[in-house]
């Protein structure tokens, strides 16, 4: 047997030698032809970085050199990386390695930045405090929900469609809750509005809309003006709970689904986006999607709410 100090100089011989043996093109991934980043290796034995796989698994479950069918391990959700090789390129090539990371994780600040180039899904209106729950099938909103979550922001906006626009001027960001992943790569993603947000410039990202944003925010009033607010905030409140309770059968149906009506909040100012009831009202009454693009992108209280007394008054003297 070996003592110590053998032991030690024959490890020192059988590291140069493995560094001499390989080449950076042997441990480059063949998707992005950089150096592998969190590989992983299917079962069909070729190795991807992980977010190389994921987003070919995103259009297709085949293996991308061999085209043999990866649904079974699509449908377990897990990749388990290639420890071995990792130690391989820790051993031979620390310094690009350490380069790779870095720049992985510059890539990654970039995707977590909530005001520029936010990823946006044009889609459904959505509301601050209320659910939105989604169905994602299509490969780019896939790759925006994954990147979503890797970035560790769990954040993105919401526009609808707007004619001779790719995406409406106002929009919601959403925050996702939880997702579950289906056994062919669409994915069921739990989301609740967050701030509002006005679009100051529109680009792209990897086949999904992106958008430099600034966030909205309701103005304060104080004094007389807020004691009027006040009054006309209550008003408003009780003719929401007389249309939840007095509503015909559409609105009960609604209601089913989309819980009862929220509490009245304390400070009607609290929050940038005003009281989560009226986003909650917004989201369920029978109101054309131009219209609450409308009412989203008011900054004013008072006119949210005189609209929305117009709105339920006009709804509750329609004969049942």
């Amino acid at each position: 047997p070996l003592d110590n100090k053998e032991e030690t100089a024959a490890a020192k011989c059988t590291q140069p030698c493995l560094g001499e043996s390989l080449s950076i093109s042997d441990l480059e991934c063949s998707l992005c032809i950089r150096m592998f980043f969190e590989p992983v290796t299917t079962p069909c034995g070729h190795t991807f970085c992980k977010e190389c796989l994921e987003r070919c698994l995103d259009h297709r479950p085949n293996c991308p050199l061999c085209k043999q069918s990866l649904r079974e391990y699509l449908k377990a959700g897990r990749y388990s990386p290639t420890v071995l090789l990792q130690d391989i390129m820790l051993a031979t090539f620390p310094t690009q390695l350490a380069e790779r990371r870095e720049l992985h994780r510059s890539e990654m600040a970039e995707l977590s930045n909530l005001t520029k180039n936010i990823p946006i899904f044009v889609c459904t209106m959505s509301f601050p405090g209320v659910p939105c729950p989604l169905h994602i099938f299509e490969p780019r909103y896939r790759l925006m929900i994954r990147r979503c979550q890797e970035s560790g922001s769990r954040r993105f906006g919401m526009c609808i469609y707007e004619n001779g626009k790719s995406f409406a001027d106002y929009g919601c960001m959403l925050e996702i809750r939880q997702v579950e992943l289906l056994a062919d790569g669409r994915s069921l993603v739990d989301t609740i509005g967050r701030q509002r947000f006005r679009v100051l410039s529109r680009g792209h990202r990897d086949g999904y809309h992106t958008a430099d944003i600034e966030f909205l925010e309701d103005k304060k009033v104080s004094g007389e003006e807020l004691q009027e607010l006040q009054c006309l905030h209550e008003s408003t409140y009780r003719l929401a709970q007389r249309f939840c309770e007095h509503g015909d059968l559409t609105s009960r149906h609604i209601l089913m689904q989309h819980g009862p009506l929220p509490e009245k909040e304390e400070d009607i100012q609290a929050s940038a986006d005003g009281p989560t009831w009226c986003w909650w009202l917004i989201s369920i009454l029978p109101l054309d999607p131009s219209y609450q693009l409308n009412l989203l992108s008011c900054t004013s209280l008072r006119a949210r709410l005189s609209q929305l007394q117009h709105i339920l008054t006009a709804l509750l003297q329609q004969p049942p």
